[in-house]
């Protein structure tokens, strides 16, 4: 007789047999795996054919649990892909999508209890409503104050990770959205100690520039279905172009920038560093830590992209480009809170940043949505999670390299609507390292 047991996050295996990826523990005199490995110790103990007693799932009592939304032909077919791999794996669409709803029919493939992983606490509850309206149950939350556990419970990367020990036997599913967050360090333990034998991952932007998408395998399978926005555009998203517009730094800027610039490649030269990707350029930061002159190098050189992403003349190309197109809702994204707030003073346009209260930021999203406002001004904070309304317009000032950054921004304007054709502009000054980012973030 071999006994499984759940204990903190890992499995006990009580009995005469020697399991794969186990290490014997002494001080309870049984071999301890991972919660990540317990399928697979169960397939292997079934194979050899020993007689199990499988104590591991407390799992949550359940409803049936059956959505009632018609799924479209992909995402039929995503849904299809992660059953077929025998409920494992990641599925990438891009934003607008509707994700959501292979998680759905992924909920009602298995109809047993299921926890959804999200990164905030606004995606927390938007996943909380459309749950709520999808399978006619209480949906409990995990995270901003609130610890409820129910047979189909959302929570935060954070949360999940505080509670994975107590919460990894709990649930049969468990859906990790915008799964490009899973691989760091701490997030990745949730899927080490949660036994849940399926698990789907959902994301528009699978690729991380770290490298972390590596993990993902391990933790919880391949991408089984992925799609792009061009796969989709005119169909079930909104046909788009891509613009990129051009401007001339002024006289003191270019200045400014030659000046820090010139510091900065200057120390490359000097020690024979070359900056080819993300990894080259790690190393060098890391470099900045323990070698003074190194850091003046890092500190000159963002002096210079500051300057080349801030200025003015994108200001007076931003303002011909809204009087060109006043009808057009717009979403206005750059990388610095200060452009943003100037944007705001000097276009008199609504902004969001992550220091804007969640009852102001609402108040904004529900009169762009009603039209009463036209244009929002935002930093990273609407790049990722939060349900913005339909637009068909975005200019980008400034950006980073990252091309999920790139996609997100891209995505939030690809909402479906007859007529629409939507256009995303990018304004970038000319002779600087800016169009060597927007060609990177482009892919």
């Amino acid at each position: 007789m071999v006994l499984l047991r759940y204990d903190k996050g890992t499995i006990l295996i009580s009995g005469d047999v020697r399991v794969p990826s186990s290490t014997w523990d002494s001080r309870v005199g049984a071999f301890r795996t991972m919660g990540l490995h317990y399928p697979e110790v169960l397939r292997f103990l079934q194979v050899s054919k020993f007689d199990v007693r499988d104590n591991v799932f407390d799992l949550l009592p359940c409803p049936e649990l059956q959505g009632k939304s018609k799924l479209r032909s992909y995402q039929t077919e995503a849904l299809t892909a992660w059953v077929n791999a025998k409920g494992r794996g990641v599925v990438v669409l891009p934003t607008g999508a509707g994700k959501t709803f292979v998680a759905f029919g992924a909920i009602s493939h298995v109809n047993a209890p299921t926890i959804i992983v999200v990164p905030t606490i606004d995606l927390m509850q938007q996943w909380i409503k459309n749950l709520t309206q999808e399978f006619n149950v209480e949906v409990g939350a995990i995270g901003g104050g609130e610890s409820d556990l129910q047979a189909i419970t959302v929570s935060t990367y954070d949360s999940a990770y505080l509670k994975a020990e107590e919460l990894g036997n709990r649930f049969m599913l468990v859906v990790f959205d915008e799964v490009h967050h899973l691989p760091a360090p701490s997030y990745s333990q949730i899927a080490e100690f949660f036994v849940a034998p399926f698990r789907l991952g959902l994301t528009a932007t699978f690729v991380r520039e770290d490298e972390g998408h590596t993990l993902l395998p391990r933790l919880l399978g391949n991408v089984i279905y992925e799609l792009e926005p061009d796969d989709l555009a005119g169909t079930h998203l909104s046909q788009y172009t891509l613009e990129r517009k051009y401007v001339e730094l002024t006289s003191e800027e270019q200045r400014k920038y030659a000046e820090n610039h010139r510091v900065f490649t200057a120390y490359l030269r000097k020690k024979r560093i070359k900056l080819r990707n993300s990894s080259d350029f790690r190393r060098f930061i890391i470099r900045t830590g323990a070698d003074p002159e190194a850091r003046r190098a890092l500190l000159a050189r963002n002096r210079a992209l500051e300057t080349a992403l801030n200025s003015s003349s994108k200001m007076t190309a931003l303002r011909d480009l809204l009087a060109s197109q006043p009808e057009k809702k717009t979403l206005i994204f750059t990388h610095h809170n200060r452009l943003v707030h100037r944007i705001s003073r000097e276009f008199l346009i609504p902004a969001i940043t992550h220091q804007t209260p969640k009852e102001e930021r609402t108040e904004i999203l529900d009169r762009f949505r009603a039209g009463s406002y036209t244009r929002i001004a935002t930093s990273r904070i609407l790049d990722e999670g939060i349900d913005v309304p339909d637009a068909s317009l975005g200019v980008i000032l400034s950006g980073t390299g990252s091309s999920r950054e790139f996609i997100q921004r891209l995505g939030r304007l690809l909402r479906k609507k007859e007529g629409k054709e939507a256009k995303l502009v990018e304004i970038l000054s000319k002779e600087t390292q800016e169009p060597h980012i927007s060609k990177r973030r482009r892919g």
